[in-house]
């Protein structure tokens, strides 16, 4: 009988706020150390997402490690629903959280990792983001030697989506902004502390200087020709920055990969698995 994923739940603390927040990861347990692989979610996602756990095991399956985590202030409670139900805590988040979240996952993952030694090999560690968790990735890379390579799914390719100063002069006064959740109608709320963090970082968050400037790291930039929410175009943008990426574009794919939440599917999207194909062929070159 063949050997089947193991799916591990874990937890994490951070040092820079006091909200706990999830991770998990899947892997053969083989005995024989294997890449890491870390995949980033985007804006109003997380790691229970449509088809996620079964991308976890399908990257396990071709032989990584896949670890994927809840950013801390995604509005997702440990021991909750597992959906966005934390709307405070949504509108709290800024980029530099979630840059410290990654940062503190791959600490535990090297450090106290609750993975088993004999499973996995940190030194070839890898992320994967997708939409603004392709734009955290890069941004990770940038600061933090210990990641080998990058890839982006659909990925933004500027944390400041285009706030007008009008936009930022009635979000100051008002001290909040709301966005939609199509999927779920909820109004989310995004606190004033969003535009502050971004202009007190704003080197630290700014993708094209990273990109030209600090990414040496191998990187993929993969993006479909028919995303309705991060055009094309900022794939084309980001490579513009460093024309040494490998550039993917894949026609007739969407933003979301074909995936939508919940995913009652056994297996993964077309789109996702053409996707993931090609970043599978892409790790196993570079790591």
């Amino acid at each position: 009988m063949p050997v089947q994923p193991v799916h591990l739940d874990f937890l994490l603390s951070s040092s820079h706020h006091s909200r706990p927040f999830a991770a998990d990861a899947h892997y053969l347990p083989t005995g024989q150390p294997k890449p890491l692989v870390v995949f980033v979610h985007g804006f109003k996602g997380f790691k229970d997402w449509g088809h996620f756990n079964l991308l976890g095991e399908w990257f396990a399956q071709q032989g990584f490690v896949f670890v994927k985590l809840n950013l801390s202030h995604n509005g997702v409670v440990v021991g909750g629903t597992g959906d966005l139900e934390d709307l405070e805590a949504f509108g709290q988040n800024n980029f530099s959280l979630e840059l410290n979240d990654i940062g503190t996952l791959l600490d535990c993952l090297e450090a106290t990792s609750p993975l088993p030694d004999s499973e996995t090999d940190f030194s070839r560690l890898a992320l994967i983001g997708h939409s603004r968790g392709g734009g955290l990735v890069l941004l990770k890379a940038a600061e933090d030697a210990r990641v080998k390579a990058v890839v982006t799914w659909a990925a933004i390719s500027n944390v400041n989506p285009g706030w007008t100063e009008e936009l930022m002069q009635h979000w100051q006064q008002q001290g909040v902004y709301h966005v939609e959740n199509s999927r779920t109608k909820q109004q989310l709320p995004l606190y004033f502390q969003m535009v502050e963090d971004y202009q007190q970082n704003r080197l630290r968050l700014d993708i094209a200087h990273n990109l030209r400037r600090k990414i040496s790291q191998p990187l993929l930039l993969l993006h479909g020709d028919q995303d309705e929410t991060v055009p094309v175009g900022r794939a084309h943008e980001l490579h513009t920055h460093k024309p040494d990426a490998e550039l993917a574009i894949l026609p007739g794919v969407t933003h979301n990969f074909g995936g939508a939440h919940p995913w009652s599917g056994s297996t993964l999207p077309t789109q996702a698995q053409q996707a993931a194909e090609v970043t599978r062929d892409f790790l196993r070159r570079v790591l």
